[in-house]
């Protein structure tokens, strides 16, 4: 269960730096989640967990973590990505336009942010948020997790009748103007 809330947490903060990200460049797309109803992007919970299942002697050698994890977070961005491309028609992210990229998919200047990223999260949150997942209690598991496995499944079911990423942000349709008769 505990591998579940790390993803989950980090699934939540990611949609959070993405949400910053976004605010501070002043881009247009301002909503960057990936699920129809929760605010996750579990790229983000994915490459933190597998950054966490790591070896110790790389997560604590700060000049084996930043490659490795670049390496490590990249990989899980490049599957993600083919995936949304290759099950929904969808792509969530387009770095074509970047330097040193690959298939759009990934790109040197983000996967070394992702390698600093890691570090962030390995040196400052994880220490702080791995006690407070030990304390949650077995109990809230099956509901939170019926609740994801539910937006996945409504999110797979939108992305793939529609193949649009903008359809899950239902919520900022802008209201119709009515006609004058």
């Amino acid at each position: 269960m505990v591998w579940f809330w790390y993803f989950l947490l980090y699934s939540f903060l990611g949609f959070l730096v993405e949400v910053a990200y976004v605010r501070l460049r002043g881009e247009a797309k301002r909503d960057r989640k990936c699920r129809l109803l929760l605010p996750i992007c579990p790229v983000y919970g994915l490459g933190a967990v597998a950054v966490l299942l790591l070896p110790e002697g790389v997560r604590h050698q700060p000049l084996l973590l930043l490659p490795a994890a670049a390496l490590v977070c990249s990989g899980v961005e490049y599957a993600a990505g083919l995936f949304y491309e290759k099950v929904f028609q969808v792509a969530f992210w387009d770095y074509s336009h970047l330097p040193l990229n690959l298939d759009g998919r990934v790109c040197l200047p983000f996967s070394l942010c992702w390698g600093l990223l890691a570090a962030v999260v390995l040196g400052l949150i994880h220490p702080w948020l791995a006690p407070l997942v030990s304390r949650v209690p077995p109990w809230l598991f099956p509901p939170v997790f019926l609740l994801w496995a539910a937006d996945t499944a409504l999110t797979a079911l939108v992305l793939r009748r529609t193949g649009r990423t903008d359809a899950l942000r239902w919520y900022l349709r802008p209201a119709r103007r009515q006609e004058n008769p």
